[in-house]
């Protein structure tokens, strides 16, 4: 929480970024972008409560836990749009963008990550703000932009914008495992898991795995 206050001492807002999905061979990778305002500060208290991490820490239990007690509702997320909340009078805004399983192969997945990321803090862009990355890249913005290794756990913007496009993302592809069954997608989210490697080996590719990936495009001619 410290490393938030800090910057909201310089700055009017920050704004958190994190992705998650670069890992898997199937789905998009999502980004999610955070915006807390210095008038709005308190509610940091109360990310800080919620023990507010990198959600990879988090059960999914206690990241529904999270959402449930801000009042965020994944299926009221809509890609690209703003969502504002209010807790206690205090208020803050978020955005999810993705990239798709194509766009991934075509860009390449670390260019998908940043560029989802850059495209929903673009969304929440507003004036005097800090731009505060996970990792150690970075992105252009028109707002001075700064990469935090291990972002998610030091920063609780960073960390509740994991939060959300992690539990954005599973329920994405619990609904793609409908369409696309025999991979277990909604078990292990599309990430290489032996039990994933075998499906794929055996059904070959699906329409939304990531053809440029290893461990897919070895099957390709089989789709």
């Amino acid at each position: 929480m410290d490393f938030d206050h800090q910057h909201l001492k310089e700055f009017r807002a920050i704004i958190g970024c994190d992705e998650v999905g670069r890992g898997p061979l199937a789905g998009p990778v999502v980004g999610c972008a955070l915006r807390l305002t210095r008038e709005d500060r308190d509610i940091l208290n109360e990310l800080d409560r919620l023990r507010v991490t990198d959600s990879k820490k988090l059960t999914a239990k206690k990241r529904r836990e999270i959402l449930d007690k801000l009042d965020i509702n994944l299926k009221e997320i809509k890609l690209g749009e703003v969502v504002t909340k209010s807790l206690d009078g205090n208020k803050f805004s978020f955005c999810v963008y993705e990239h798709d399983h194509e766009q991934i192969d075509e860009m390449n997945i670390l260019k998908a990550s940043l560029s989802a990321m850059q495209k929903a803090s673009e969304t929440l862009s507003t004036h005097d703000a800090k731009v505060l990355i996970d990792g150690n890249k970075v992105f252009e913005s028109i707002h001075p932009v700064e990469a935090v290794v291990k972002g998610d756990s030091k920063v609780l913007a960073i960390g509740l914008a994991s939060v959300i496009a992690k539990e954005f993302r599973d329920e994405k592809m619990k609904e793609l495992d409908k369409e696309f069954p025999g991979y277990n997608l909604a078990k292990h989210a599309g990430y290489p898991t032996k039990e994933h490697r075998d499906a794929i080996k055996k059904l070959g590719p699906s329409k939304i795995h990531r053809k440029s990936f290893k461990g897919v495009k070895e099957y390709i001619d089989r789709q």
